[in-house]
This record gives C-alpha cells, sequence and structure tokens, in this order.
C-alpha cells in the first residue's frame, strides 16, 4: 500500500497517489502531471481513477491528460457549474475499490457548489476511516473560502458549516489530506505544517471552534479574500479541459535585440526586488520568481504574451513552470543578462529603495504630490498600518493604476518590500517616473517605532 502528497511549489498545491493490490488512484493532478504516471509505475501500479475534490480556481487541472495517459476514470463532484466533460459525476455514498482500499464519496459543497471529500477505509482494519481527501473544504489550521458565489454569501457559508459537520463525524483517528497548504490564495490562515487528524483540528481549528452555525456565518462573511482574473480562466479550463502541458518548459533563448523587438505583451523580470530595482530593462516589472504563481495571473490576460528576464537558466524555467500550471503559457522566449545589456550601452532603468527614516520624515513635512501606498492585503493592514498611509492592494493596482497620477510621487509598501517591488515596478512599467520601494516596510516601521 502506498500513500504519497506531492506538492507543487509556488501554488502550494497537494496532490496524492494512492494505491494497493497493483491499482492506484491520484487525486487533484496538477496539469504537468507525468510524475504520478512514474511515480505509480516505480511502485508497480496502475492509475484507474483520478479524483477531483472541486473545480480549482488556482491551477490547471492534469486529469484530462493523466486519463489519456492511462485510461483512468475521472470522478468530479455535482454542480460544476458546466459539464465537465472529462470526468463523470460522483455523488454522495459512491464508492471506489483501489486493491483493499474502500474510497467513499462525500459532497461538502461550501467552497465550491461541486466540492467533494473522498474517505479511505482499509478493508483489513474495519473500525473506521482511515483518512480523508478534503479538498478545500478544510485545512489544516483552517477553512475553505466562501466568496466564490457573492450573490449567495450567506447560503455557501451555511453549506460549508453543514460539511465541516459531516467531516467532523467520520472520527477523530481519521488523518486529514487536503489540497493545500500554508501559502496558497484558497485561505490565508492555514497552520505551516501539512499533517493533521480530524481529532486535532476539531480541537485547534479555529473555524471549528465555532459552535454556532449563524456564527460561523458571519465570520466568514467578515473575511476579505481577493480573486485574481486568472480564477475564472481556471474555472473554465477545469471544466472544459485543456492541452497537455508542454513537454520542454525551459523557454527559448532570446538574444538582447530579439528581447526589444519580440514585442511581447508582458516583460516579466523575475529576479530578486533588490536587483531589478538597482537596474532593469525599460518596460519590464518585477515578479520574484518564487511570488509568479501569487501575482502574475493579476497582470497576465489569457492570450498576452510574455517574455522573461532572469539571472539564470534555471530561473527561467521555475518561473516558465509556474505560468504553464495557471495557464499563462504563451511565452515567447527568456533572456538573460541584464547587466551584460548595461555594458553593451543600454539605458538601464532604476527604482529607489529608502529608508524608514526617509519614510517618517516624508509623513511628517507631506511633500506635495507625495503618497505612501500599502499594497498589503486587508487583513494585514486591519492589524497594524502606518497613519497616513493609504490602501490599494498591489494586485488591484493592476486597473487602479489608472486612477493615479502619472506625475505624482509615490512610495511602496507591504510587509517586508517584496510586494511593494512588484507593485512600484508595475507602476514604473506604465510610465510612473517617480515612485520608490520602502525597503523592509511594516517590517522596518514597527522594529523603529515599536
Amino acid at each position: 500500500m502506498i500513500l504519497e502528497k506531492i506538492k507543487t511549489p509556488g501554488l502550494s498545491h497537494l496532490s496524492y497517489l494512492v494505491g494497493s493490490g497493483g491499482q492506484a488512484a491520484v487525486i487533484d493532478p496538477r496539469r504537468d502531471c507525468e510524475i504520478y504516471f512514474e511515480k505509480a509505475r516505480a511502485e508497480g501500479l496502475r492509475i484507474t481513477h483520478i479524483l477531483e475534490t472541486h473545480r480549482n480556481e488556482d491551477f490547471v487541472s492534469g486529469s484530462p491528460t493523466l486519463a489519456e495517459l492511462t485510461g483512468a476514470t475521472v470522478l468530479h463532484g455535482p454542480n460544476a457549474g458546466g459539464d465537465v466533460t472529462f470526468a463523470k459525476t460522483a455523488r454522495e455514498g459512491d464508492e471506489i475499490e483501489i486493491g483493499q482500499l474502500r474510497i467513499r464519496v462525500l459532497e461538502t459543497p461550501g467552497h465550491t457548489d461541486d466540492s467533494l471529500s473522498y474517505v479511505i477505509h482499509d478493508t483489513a482494519y474495519p473500525e473506521g476511516p482511515v483518512g480523508v481527501f478534503t479538498g478545500d473544504a478544510l485545512f489544516v489550521g483552517d477553512v475553505g473560502r466562501t466568496d466564490f458565489y457573492p450573490d449567495r454569501a450567506r447560503e455557501v457559508a451555511g453549506l460549508l458549516y453543514d460539511s465541516l459537520q459531516k467531516l467532523l463525524t467520520l472520527g477523530d483517528q481519521t488523518i486529514l489530506y487536503p489540497a493545500h497548504g500554508a501559502g496558497s490564495v484558497c485561505g490565508s490562515g492555514m497552520a505551516e505544517r501539512e499533517f493533521s487528524t480530524i481529532g486535532h483540528e476539531r480541537r485547534n481549528n479555529p473555524r471549528l471552534q465555532i459552535d454556532s452555525r449563524d456564527e460561523f456565518i458571519k465570520a466568514k462573511l467578515a473575511e476579505v479574500h481577493y480573486q485574481p482574473p486568472y480564477f475564472s480562466l481556471m474555472e473554465r479550463l477545469n471544466i472544459e479541459g485543456t492541452s497537455a502541458a508542454p513537454r520542454v518548459m525551459r523557454p527559448r533563448n532570446l538574444q538582447l535585440a530579439e528581447l526589444e523587438e519580440c514585442g511581447a505583451d508582458h516583460l516579466i523580470d523575475v529576479r530578486e526586488p533588490g536587483a531589478w530595482c538597482a537596474g532593469h530593462l525599460p518596460g519590464s516589472y518585477c515578479i520574484p520568481v518564487a511570488m509568479v504563481p501569487a501575482f502574475a495571473g493579476w497582470f497576465v490576460r489569457e492570450g498576452e504574451t510574455i517574455a522573461l528576464i532572469a539571472s539564470g537558466e534555471d530561473a527561467l524555467e521555475t518561473a516558465a513552470t509556474h505560468l504553464v500550471r495557471i495557464g499563462l503559457d504563451n511565452i515567447v522566449g527568456g533572456y538573460t543578462g541584464v547587466v551584460p545589456a548595461a555594458a553593451q550601452g543600454r539605458d538601464l532603468g532604476q527604482v529607489p529603495m529608502i529608508k524608514t527614516e526617509e519614510v517618517a520624515r516624508r509623513l511628517q513635512t507631506n511633500p506635495n504630490g507625495w503618497s505612501l501606498i500599502d499594497v498589503r492585503a486587508a487583513d494585514e493592514r486591519a492589524q497594524a498600518r502606518i497613519d497616513g498611509s493609504k490602501h490599494i492592494y498591489a494586485g488591484h493596482l493592476n486597473e487602479q493604476w489608472k486612477d493615479l497620477d502619472p506625475l505624482a510621487s509615490y512610495t511602496l509598501m507591504c510587509a517586508s518590500g517584496m510586494r511593494a517591488t512588484v507593485a512600484a515596478s508595475w507602476l514604473a512599467s506604465k510610465g510612473f517616473a517617480n515612485v520608490d520601494v520602502y525597503l523592509g516596510s511594516m517590517g522596518a516601521w514597527k522594529a523603529a517605532h515599536g
């Protein structure tokens, strides 16, 4: 018997391979899905079932491709908002046999209408469930977000409460296997651990400490979540199905002249913030490679072309892989060599990084036409803020930059300076000449002011 977790970096997506008796099932595969086929074959297993917990919003499902590779049956929940063309509908009480494992379907709507959980029973030990794949209904330390149906906000929050109560009946011994870990855009309160049990969550998960259905609904309605534009693309692709991931993730190499002439809609520099601020190709904006899954989908729309700029080939490949997994794979090529570009006489752009003392001075003197913009999430800002700052979430600058005066001066801040650089670079790419980044941002402010 085997149960292996496969984690997708950047997305904090957790998928699983479970097998027994020569058969295997995969739960929530990612788009570049050969890894499941290879792991199953190494264990002498044949993938017979692919189980989707819901219509994912933050990554492209690999289920249709994996089904073509293996001949496996794909199962998906009811009420998906469309006909999931590559899957059969699974419903409450359906069972799948995988060797000596019996997997039972639970309908657990709330996060999405089609959400399913899959309960694992080991038929050799009939005392109760061994584990449960909960998708985005229940996480380690948190529960699923319920903001995808704004016209039915109270209803879906109540549905999630009911689904969680159903999961709690499985017994404290039941091991929890969620679809995401800490860092996912699908929840902000997840624990750093990626292992837990129903019993541990019953006693420690903050949302499960709310006994009243009405109070739970009130708490969920008070949450603030952000929905990048690419979520709607993911929802559509995960109903219609999409092509397999490219066999080679590394983009073709571009020379400097080719980069300048490629006509890409987006020049994304995936180097670290300090490197971008010190010198960057005009028109580029910075999304550090580890932040590509979280922020590229705010700025790049379906069908738009991308050229990547990095310090090395490995970073280009990693960035391209992140983009492929969220369906933004119209990549014309990649370039390395910003410093050599300067040596060839190219005029590089620069954005200053300023310290706490300068921010404090500006707040005190209030220079004409200057603003301090906090680009953190609303829940972060609610905990602590700098008086005199304005709030625009970093992702919302994808459109709200149009409401700002390009001749004014802006200092961008976040928790550390990373997201602030993404925001400042986006403004700079749009022709804002007077932007800088608060180095250390809220962390530095707290260190100086307590």
